[in-house]
């Protein structure tokens, strides 16, 4: 597959996995292909309900949307997901 099918199949699967805590916003992040193995390695990021600014925080500008990222593996044979896992984000100290 090319990258755009891998990004393509990638979104899917997490708005499918997801779909049950009404997610939005959903975008891609990275993506890279690991030829050792024939594996798409694509981060996506999402929206969740609970992940947005209260009115308070909005007034004051203050603070970002929260928002979720996951890298999901998939085989480049046929696009079956391999892995699922939590990207966290480093803060800067």
């Amino acid at each position: 597959m090319d990258v755009k099918q891998a990004v393509k199949i990638a979104k899917t699967k997490i708005a499918d996995l997801f779909a049950d805590e009404e997610i939005e916003d959903i975008g891609l992040e990275a993506v890279e292909f690991d030829d050792s193995v024939g594996v798409w390695i694509v981060t996506i990021g999402f929206s969740r309900p609970w992940d947005q600014k209260n009115t308070l925080t909005a007034a004051l500008g203050e603070g970002h949307p929260g928002r979720s990222y996951k890298v999901i593996h998939l085989a480049d044979t046929d696009g079956r997901m391999v892995a699922l896992e939590d990207h966290f984000l480093s803060v800067p100290g």
